[in-house]
């Protein structure tokens, strides 16, 4: 049960984590400039993305809105069907929601824009990002762990199965 408050506890810490560096960096940060955080590995470049990862669907708001919507209705759907079975899937959907909800509130209330702050300076071409989603990609990540688990688990249960059909015909 522990874990599971611990869990939920994080995903509020992320949410307001996400909100409160938005805040700072908009507040104390010019736009589009970039400023040395982690020499060689991280550099603050304040930035306005009205489009999800890599930009893409740039200015279709609504549609990035209904997306997100979508997909953490799917998530509170897993969430209510695995989640209380299994931590990981708890911990994933967790981290995919507080994400979510982190760049939804800049999409409602930033004028349907994201505020990124986070650049990696060793690789300049991928995009600059915030806190809610590094929390979706280790969400999406531990969720594909989850259900490659499941396939690797369900595949030795199989294995074990022939191998047990196996001994008996052989003691027969």
């Amino acid at each position: 049960m522990i874990t599971y408050i611990l869990a939920a506890i994080t995903g509020v810490l992320i949410l307001l984590a996400d909100q409160f560096t938005k805040l700072y960096v908009q507040s104390h940060f010019e736009m589009a400039k970039s400023y040395e955080f982690l020499p060689g590995l991280i550099d603050i470049t304040y930035i306005h993305n009205d489009g999800g990862a890599w930009g893409m669907l740039g200015g279709y708001t609504w549609l990035l809105l209904s997306v997100t919507i979508v997909v953490m209705l799917v998530c509170i759907a897993l969430l209510l069907k695995y989640g209380a079975k299994d931590k990981l899937m708890f911990w994933a959907i967790i981290l995919v929601l507080s994400g979510g909800i982190g760049n939804m509130i800049d999409r409602i209330f930033r004028g349907g824009k994201v505020i990124d702050f986070l650049h990696f300076e060793f690789w300049p071409t991928f995009p600059v990002f915030n806190v809610a989603d590094c929390a979706i990609v280790i969400g999406a990540a531990l969720l594909m762990l989850y259900f490659f688990k499941g396939i690797i688990d369900e595949e030795k249960q199989k294995r074990a199965a022939v191998v047990e059909v196996t001994q008996k015909d052989e003691n027969v």
